[in-house]
């Protein structure tokens, strides 16, 4: 744990004390009593309540349309698995900006529903759930669906053999052991979208506010900075008392499991049910996520003239039609986010693997809160860290803010929770017994775990790197502060051509945000297949 702890502390929770420390003190004395001025005034009330409701809404319409997506990719095996499963991940690193320009493009006026039914659903709250939905599939399918295509099958035949019904079996047999996973990736879809941001404030508009658009408009815009560190201290409370509910319920219902290889579980689909069922999932991954990506491809290769690749074009200049956004070329972004997103991972692979590794000990209640310590980041404001990076780590020896180490470590903090969540089912599930033979055939501590924890982990490991990744592309909240004008990331790059006028940026960033959604579906792609070929090692 000393890694762990040492990492978020230094990199989270001083930083955003810091910050909230400031809007707190007047003249140099803790003003408690905002707390309670600014949680009386029925504006920010409201606020709490959409944020709260809608996060619930978000949480449960995912489940219900992302479960079938897991199942399908656990059990099934059809032509093009491996591709569908990296595009419908390409989603979760989008940055919220370009996803709602996307869905406005779709749901808003002159867009596909409206020309096609005269229906429009931009400024409603079907707009940011549907958008929320999106956004969270890929964490349901993989977070779930890692788990279940490790699953022996057998043991539901087996009750169905002795009598159970199909879904009597899967009820006893097959949910338990799933409930840590569901868990896990519902808490993970309910933090995101109870820190929603881009989303709510593109789509919902001015009728629609959670904390994390509040806590920015009091902020950057009203520059209240008491209330925004109020705002900040109850979503931190929040997000506290929901993770640490989750780790005392979930946990009681953890135990070892027996996995397998997921080749012995996964074959091709059987019967006009199991057909359908895969019909559904496909058309669902067509409607939800294909046609909002196929809108941002369309924008980018829609210029003035026509068709064609003048936007990409554009990209490599410094200064295109009169813009001084950038001091280097925009496309050099790509490089940036792959070398900062590489780090990152890195970072988070070592602090979340040693946790997770911690956590399976069950060495009491102080591992337990440092189990829901280690999601905070998620259900944290970025715009807090941002700051807070900006006005802590500015004197040695931790003087960082010249330094590019400092976006991977902001990256990492959000990488991290997804590493954790991703392990530590399987991890738990491992049988001891298996340790306790190692241990009695003379293996150390180490080798035991390289010869008994490892083979089992390994496709876990690959999952969680391929989230962490993923999430450090995407992240933008934090970075959009620390990221030097001379060394933006892709999602900076995006939300700094958007901020200006005229077609030439917006068409940009466009091309910019495929750019992305190629890279992060070619590295998924790569991640798959190397997974694929080393699933048999078990």
């Amino acid at each position: 744990m000393a890694v762990p702890v040492a990492f978020f502390a230094l990199f989270f929770a001083y930083p955003v004390t810091a910050i909230v420390g400031r809007g707190l003190k007047a003249e140099g004395d803790w003003q408690f009593g905002r707390i309670g001025e600014v949680l009386s005034r029925p504006d920010i009330l409201d606020v709490l309540w959409f944020t709260t409701w809608q996060a619930l809404a978000s949480t449960a319409l995912t489940l219900l349309i992302a479960l079938p997506g897991a199942y399908v990719f656990a059990r099934f095996d059809f032509p093009g698995k491996q591709v569908l499963r990296a595009v419908v991940t390409v989603p979760f690193v989008l940055p919220t900006v370009v996803v709602g320009t996307a869905f406005l493009a779709l749901l808003g006026r002159g867009g596909l529903l409206d020309e096609l039914w005269g229906v429009r659903l931009d400024t409603t709250v079907w707009a940011i759930l549907l958008a929320h939905v999106f956004f969270n599939y890929a964490v349901v399918v993989r977070t779930v669906g890692g788990l279940w295509s490790q699953l022996d099958p057998r043991q539901e035949e087996a009750a169905r053999v002795l009598g159970a019904g199909r879904f009597a079996a899967f009820r006893r047999v097959t949910l338990p052991a799933l409930v840590p996973a569901v868990a896990a990736a519902a808490l993970m879809v309910f933090l995101f979208t109870f820190t929603s941001f881009g989303v709510v404030q593109i789509l919902g508009g001015p009728a629609y506010s959670t904390l994390e658009v509040e806590i920015y408009r009091q902020t950057a815009q009203l520059l209240d900075l008491p209330t925004a560190a109020v705002l900040t201290l109850v979503q931190f409370a929040a997000v506290g008392g929901i993770l640490a509910v989750h780790a005392a319920t979930v946990r009681r219902r953890e135990r070892a499991l027996k996995l397998v290889d997921p080749a012995q579980t996964s074959r091709r689909p059987r019967g006009v049910g199991q057909w359908a069922l895969l019909g559904g999932v496909l058309l669902t991954a067509l409607l939800l996520i294909l046609l909002p990506l196929g809108v941002l491809v369309e924008r980018s290769l829609d210029g003035p003239g026509g068709y064609g690749f003048g936007y990409y074009e554009a990209l490599q200049s410094v200064g295109a039609g009169g813009s001084s956004t950038f001091l280097v070329p925009p496309l050099g972004a790509v490089g940036n986010s792959l070398r900062y997103a590489l780090v990152a991972t890195l970072i988070a692979l070592v602090v979340g693997g040693l946790a997770a590794a911690a956590l399976t000990r069950r060495a009491g209640r102080l591992v337990r809160g440092f189990d829901a310590l280690l999601m905070l980041p998620l259900g944290v404001s970025a715009v807090t860290v941002g700051f807070g990076f900006l006005i802590t780590l500015d004197k040695p020896p931790l003087d960082l803010r010249t330094s590019w180490i400092l976006v991977p470590l902001a990256q990492a903090l959000v990488g991290v929770p997804f590493v954790v969540r991703t392990m530590l089912p399987v991890l738990r599930a491992v049988d001891d017994r298996l340790r306790e033979a190692a241990a009695v055939l003379g293996a150390s501590p180490l080798r035991a775990w390289r010869e008994v924890d490892l083979p089992l982990v390994r496709r876990a490991v690959l999952v969680a790197a391929g989230f962490a990744f993923a999430v450090s592309l995407g992240e933008f909240g934090a970075t959009v502060f620390i990221a030097r004008p001379d060394n933006p990331t892709l999602p900076v790059a995006v939300a700094r051509l958007l901020g200006r006028s005229g077609e030439l940026n917006y068409g940009q960033a466009m091309a910019l945000s495929t750019i992305l959604m190629l890279v992060c579906a070619v590295s998924l792609l790569l991640l798959e297949r190397i997974r694929t070929d080393r699933s048999g090692e078990f």
